[in-house]
């Protein structure tokens, strides 16, 4: 068990380190953690034999529910809804279409058998929403025309549509004469039970958390988790698309208006960061690479018709009627990047009794490697080729953690018999434009401010201004000051402080002091300092 333990410890602190060097040559993150696996490896350096493919479809398909859950938590909706209508439509048409075509070359070049070619189509048919996202975060790329929103929809919702094609096809080759009434009705049930069930379970989420008081901290974030885990397996006990499910849940939540929603957004990337690096590592792990050359000139030219030929006509045939930029709409085929959706689809079918004459896993997985790598890491250089790079607009507005509203911090002083704001009315106050007075508490009133309102002693001044969101330079510690401290009845001016060393406030019993060069220190005080050696005189 602790050994165990040190191994995961390891294997999740070289993946952090690893993506820290691979991210400066431009390599997308996911693909630093699938190369890790591979190391570690039966095949590899250390040489860990791994070969359990049914603990590991275990273990991706669950940590693949909190990765569709936040594909659609994570998502702002308000700046979405533009382009929420063709995003739908590629994450629906656009895999069948890709999924067909690909099949078609499937058979008709490579000579796979029909149903086995499908299979191949349904299982790279989607686009990964966690390898997207990373980059669009990552790179900064603030696209034109609402592509950032348009990609973050279509390939956060359309891994559900994958794997409902790769069930359908799986029937077909398990039972070989499946009725066109047993697909319709698995078709039914797949899609009504997961839309069904991922309204309701949002909905009831939604209101429960607006209403409901969490005594303790963390718990508003452990109820979201189980939340995403809820909204899967309550459709999927029923035949429903569960996937589909967690991403409607996880939309609905997330752009409801919440207690604390920003940090939560925080707390389930996180998790989810750490689901995504567990994948792609465990893929990594598990793939043989000695086998890999005997699949890569298959894998290859599926990559090359799947990036080249079957996602830009699906892309230019379904954005035809919303008369799309060009630009745009070979800018959304190249960002059809593979994933791990289509590895752990791929596992699934392994694990399953599906007859197949071909490797598909590792088929699969070359294919998605091809894909992040190169398609992955040129992204950014093919936006700006095609001059869809907009300056003005920010792609970190499509996702729930950004503020729409400048954030604030309020600022609690109180008015002392010998402070100077005693008995002056609020218009004479010399205060800063950045800084509001929005409320006074004098006794047990709440009073509204006013140019004309007199403070007086006693009173408690709320203001509030702007909140610095760029904490990495602030290392704040306290010091405690006695009677035998150096600093002890010393005026701020006269003290000899280290460089880069700064009081920022003065607790003084029950008072809170804003020092300046005149402010004498006293016994008893505590200083709250800020020290940052990268701070310079000016």
């Amino acid at each position: 068990m602790s050994l165990m333990l040190l191994v995961v410890a390891l294997v999740i602190i070289a993946c952090i380190i690893f993506n820290k060097f691979t991210s400066r040559f431009g390599m997308p993150a996911l693909l630093a953690f699938i190369v890790l696996g591979m190391i570690f490896g039966s095949d590899g350096l250390f040489k860990i034999p791994f070969d359990n493919y049914a603990f590991a479809e275990t273990i991706c398909s669950a940590a693949l529910i909190l990765i569709m859950f936040y594909g659609g938590f994570g998502t702002n909706w308000n700046q979405a809804r533009p382009a929420a209508v063709p995003a739908v439509v590629l994450s629906t048409l656009g895999v069948i279409l890709t999924s067909l075509l690909t099949g078609a070359f499937c058979y008709y070049a490579l000579h796979f058998p029909l149903w086995e070619g499908m299979l191949v189509g349904a299982l790279l048919g989607s686009t990964d929403a966690a390898s997207v996202f990373s980059i669009l975060r990552s790179k900064r790329l603030n696209l034109k025309y609402n592509t950032a929103s348009l990609l973050e929809i279509e390939s956060g919702s359309n891994d559900p549509f994958a794997y409902m094609l790769t069930i359908i096809v799986m029937t077909f080759l398990q039972s070989g004469n499946a009725s066109p009434g047993e697909i319709i009705l698995l078709i039914g049930k797949q899609l009504l039970f997961g839309v069904i069930f991922g309204v309701i379970i949002g909905l009831f989420a939604s209101r429960f958390m607006s209403r409901f008081h969490f005594t303790t901290s963390g718990f508003d974030s452990a109820f979201v988790l189980a939340v995403a885990v809820l909204s899967y397996a309550a459709p999927s006990a029923l035949s429903g698309n569960g996937y589909l499910s967690a991403y409607l849940a996880g939309l609905i939540l997330g752009n409801n208006p919440l207690p604390n929603k920003r940090s939560m957004v925080h707390f389930i990337d996180g998790i989810t960061g750490l689901m995504q690096m567990l994948i792609f590592f465990l893929l990594g792990l598990l793939s043989t690479p000695s086998t890999l050359p005997d699949v890569i000139p298959t894998a290859f030219l599926i990559f090359l018709f799947l990036t080249f030929a079957a996602r830009p006509t699906a892309v230019s045939f379904l954005l035809m009627p919303f008369q799309r930029p060009m630009s745009q709409q070979l800018l959304t085929s190249w960002a059809g990047l593979r994933g791990a959706a289509s590895i752990v689809f791929a596992i699934m079918v392994s694990i399953s009794e599906t007859p197949l004459n071909n490797d598909l896993f590792h088929i699969v997985f070359t294919v998605v490697l091809l894909s992040i790598s190169l398609q992955g890491s040129l992204l950014p250089t093919v936006a700006k080729k095609l001059d869809m790079i907009d300056d003005e607009e920010n792609v970190m507005r499509t996702f729930n953690d950004y503020a729409d509203e400048t954030a604030i911090n309020f600022i609690r002083i109180t008015i002392t018999s010998g402070h100077s704001w005693a008995w002056m009315p609020l218009s004479h106050l010399a205060l800063s434009s950045d800084l509001l007075v929005v409320m006074i508490l004098r006794g047990d009133e709440t009073l509204t401010p006013h140019g004309s309102t007199v403070l007086q002693p006693g009173d408690v001044v709320v203001l509030c201004a702007a909140t610095f969101d760029d904490d990495s330079h602030i290392r704040l510690s306290e010091s405690t000051i006695d009677d035998h401290h150096p600093w002890c009845n010393h005026l701020i001016r006269d003290l000899t402080l280290n460089h880069g060393e700064l009081i920022v406030m003065i607790r003084r019993g029950s008072d809170t002091v804003i020092p300046n060069g005149n402010t004498q220190i006293l016994s008893g005080d505590v200083l709250v300092i800020n020290r940052d050696d990268t701070l310079r005189a000016i």
